[in-house]
């Protein structure tokens, strides 16, 4: 997956593991700098599409465990 829109889906549709996976292998980077890379895609996500969210930004991402 090697398009960033497809990442933004991933995390909207709160695929976490799966949107830290395609940061990786897009950006080639650690694990921790994926994790960095998410939350400011997340935040943004927040800001520019808080409708496509389903779930509340405390209850967001509360069943992933790593």
């Amino acid at each position: 997956m090697n398009d960033k829109t497809s990442i933004d889906e991933l995390i909207v549709a709160e695929h976490v593991v799966q949107a830290l996976i395609a940061i990786r292998a897009e950006s080639n980077c650690s694990l921790r700098e994926a994790i960095d890379e998410f939350h400011v895609r997340y935040d943004r996500l927040r800001v520019e599409r808080p409708n496509d969210f389903t779930l509340p930004h405390g209850e967001y991402g509360l069943n992933v465990y790593t």
